[in-house]
C-alpha cells in the first residue's frame, strides 16, 4: 500500500511538472542571404566593396538600429528605413585597403532592440611596386623584326 501511494504521488509530480509553459522566444526575423565575404588579394591603396543582402522573414516591418564595424578601416552603409516583411534591404560594407598584409573584419547588426548578427570580411592586401614599370625590350626587338 505505502509503494502504491509513493508511486501515485511520484507519477503525479511528472504530470504536474510536464504542465508548466515552455518560456515563449523571439521569432528572429532577419536572415542573412550570406555571412562571410572573401576579397582574396586585393592592391594597396584601393577601396574594395561589397553588399550584403539581408531579408525581413517576419510580419512587420524591420529596423535596424545599428550597424557598425569592428575598426574604422570598414564603413558599413544601410538603410535607416525599416524593412517591409517579405523583402531584402542591402547593407553595403566598405574596406579602406591601406594597410598592407591579410584582415579579417567583423560588421554587427543590431535590430529589434536586443538581437544582433555578425558578417565578416576578409582577405589580403598586397603592395604595388613602387613607380613606374620598367620598359619592355622586346617591344623594340618586335618593332625592328617587322621593318
Amino acid at each position: 500500500m505505502k509503494k502504491s501511494l509513493s508511486l501515485c504521488v511520484l507519477l503525479a509530480s511528472f504530470c504536474f511538472a510536464g504542465a508548466q509553459t515552455a518560456p515563449v522566444t523571439t521569432q528572429d526575423v532577419l536572415q542573412l542571404k550570406e555571412t562571410e565575404h572573401d576579397f582574396t588579394k586585393i592592391p594597396q591603396g584601393k577601396p574594395v566593396y561589397y553588399v550584403f543582402e539581408i531579408v525581413n522573414t517576419g510580419t512587420q516591418p524591420l529596423k535596424l538600429d545599428d550597424v557598425h564595424a569592428s575598426c574604422g578601416c570598414t564603413t558599413p552603409e544601410w538603410s535607416h528605413e525599416p524593412i517591409a516583411p517579405g523583402t531584402t534591404a542591402p547593407i553595403k560594407v566598405g574596406y579602406n585597403a591601406a594597410a598592407e598584409g591579410y584582415f579579417e573584419k567583423t560588421i554587427t547588426i543590431t535590430y529589434n532592440s536586443n538581437q544582433s548578427k555578425q558578417l565578416k570580411i576578409k582577405g589580403t592586401v598586397w603592395k604595388a611596386p613602387e613607380g613606374a614599370a620598367p620598359a619592355n625590350a622586346s617591344v623594340q626587338f618586335l618593332k625592328k623584326q617587322t621593318l
